[in-house]
C-alpha cells in the first residue's frame, strides 16, 4: 500500500488475488448483474443495522459491483450503466458500479478482515477517500465474504452520511451477517451442481 504525494490518503491496496477472484465470481455467476436475492439481503442489512445504504459488493480488477443494493429512496440504475456510484448526501441516485479506488471495501477484501469506521474523518488514511467528498459518506461498517475456497469474493457493508457508533456490537453483527450470506451462496452453488 502506498500514500498519495501529500502523504494523507492511503491509496487502494494492491490486490494480488483479483484474477482468481474474477474467475471464482464467474464460476458462481456473480459480479455483473443485480440479483434479487442479494437486493433482499442488502435490505436486511439496512434493517438490522439501521443504516440508510447497504450493499453486497463483488470486486474485480477494475471496479466494484453492487449485486445487492439498498438505498433510502430505493433508486438505483440497472446493470450496465458503466458509471460510478453517484449518490449525494441529499439522497441522489445510486448506481451499481463504483471505481475500485473509491470506498473502503477494497481494503476489507485485501485485509480479509472486517472494518469499522465510526467517523471516517477520524482516520486520516481513509478521510481523503473520494466517497467522503463526492458522496458524503461519514461512516462505514463492512466484512469480507470469504468463500469455502478461501477466496475473498467481495464484501457486505453499510454506510451512512452521518457518524455512527457501530462499536463491537456492530462489528459482530456485520461478521455474523457475512457468514449468513456465505451459507446462502454455498447453498446456491450446491443447487446448481
Amino acid at each position: 500500500m502506498t500514500y498519495d504525494p501529500t502523504g494523507h490518503q492511503l491509496l487502494t491496496p494492491i490486490d494480488r488475488e483479483a484474477p482468481v477472484r474474477v474467475q471464482r465470481l464467474r464460476q458462481l455467476g456473480f459480479g455483473d448483474r443485480p440479483d434479487p436475492a442479494f437486493d433482499e439481503f442488502a435490505h436486511k442489512l439496512a434493517e438490522v443495522t439501521g443504516a440508510p445504504y447497504s450493499m453486497v459488493n463483488f470486486i474485480d480488477e477494475e471496479r466494484q459491483f453492487f449485486a445487492g443494493l439498498h438505498t433510502p429512496a430505493g433508486t438505483h440504475t440497472g446493470t450496465h450503466s458503466g458509471r460510478d456510484m453517484g449518490a449525494t448526501a441529499g439522497g441522489g441516485e445510486v448506481r451499481r458500479f463504483m471505481a475500485r479506488d473509491h470506498g473502503y471495501c477494497p481494503h476489507v477484501v485485501v485485509r480479509r478482515k472486517a472494518l469499522v469506521l465510526e467517523d471516517v474523518c477520524d482516520y486520516p488514511r481513509f478521510a481523503g477517500n473520494p466517497v467522503v467528498d463526492e458522496i458524503g459518506i461519514r461512516s462505514y461498517l463492512g466484512a469480507p465474504l470469504i468463500d469455502r475456497t478461501g477466496i475473498a469474493l467481495g464484501t457486505i457493508c453499510v454506510v451512512d452520511t452521518q457518524p455512527r457508533p457501530w462499536g463491537r456490537a456492530g462489528l459482530e453483527t456485520i461478521k455474523s451477517l457475512a457468514a449468513e450470506l456465505l451459507v446462502q451462496i454455498h447453498r446456491r452453488e450446491e443447487g446448481s451442481i
